[in-house]
């Protein structure tokens, strides 16, 4: 008689072996010296970052609202320092650009096209703002300049920012501080500034371009009526 066969067992499900937990070793000083100067290392990383944020955006805010740079006069070379008639300066202009905050363009600037006009008094007498101030041998010229000798004076830059008087003397290469303008300083001969007629208190050399100005320079005895308004031709 045949042997039953047995059925074979379910073979026994055999468990992974389980990795033993480490036990942890407390800290020693050493430890949590190094742990607190990688902590501050690295806040200090954060804090750099920040703060490098902070200065790129308040510099860009800057360059795209009020560009404009009022410069000492030692920085500049070549400005005329006697009386007037002053030229256009245009001898050492490419070595004033930088210091001025200026470029070397090829073609006039669209983004920024505005136009002013100077009037510039010697006791009473009206004298010349020349043509071709900022405008270099047909080579290159710069966001401020002059065509012609009728004073309006041309603010064409590519980028969106301001300028200030203190940049347009500076490219025409005629000293201009708080006292001095060319050869007359206040101690001994009296000037000021005007805008549209009235007398501006400020420095004058902070004074912001800005469309259709009249600016009037008056030194020493004042002419018998000061300009208020310029007629500007159409599309200026």
């Amino acid at each position: 008689m045949a042997k039953k066969s047995r059925t074979p067992a379910p073979p026994r499900r055999v468990q992974a072996p389980q990795r033993r937990a480490e036990r942890k070793q407390p800290r020693t000083g050493e430890d949590k010296k190094r742990l607190y100067l990688s902590i501050a290392f690295a806040a200090s990383g954060v804090i750099a970052v920040v703060l490098a944020g902070v200065i790129v955006f308040s510099h860009g805010k800057g360059n795209g609202s009020a560009n404009a740079k009022v410069p000492s006069s030692g920085q500049l070379v070549g400005l005329q320092t006697g009386p007037a008639p002053w030229n256009a300066g245009v001898d050492h202009l490419p070595d004033r650009l930088s210091p001025l905050g200026l470029h070397a363009l090829g073609a006039e600037g669209e983004v920024v096209h505005i136009h002013q006009h100077l009037d510039i008094f010697v006791n009473g007498k009206k004298e010349p703002v020349p043509q071709g101030i900022g405008i270099f041998d047909g080579q290159f010229l710069t966001e401020l300049h002059t065509h012609d000798a009728s004073g309006i004076m041309h603010v064409e830059s590519p980028a969106k920012r301001s300028f200030d008087l203190a940049q347009f003397m500076g490219t025409w290469g005629v000293r201009f501080t708080p006292d001095c303008i060319g050869g007359y300083c206040k101690e001994l001969t009296p000037w000021h500034l005007y805008v549209n007629g009235k007398l501006y208190s400020g420095d004058p050399r902070t004074l912001k371009l800005a469309r259709h100005q009249e600016l009037a320079i008056v030194i020493g005895t004042p002419p018998a009526k000061i300009p208020s308004t310029y007629k500007f031709a159409a599309g200026l």
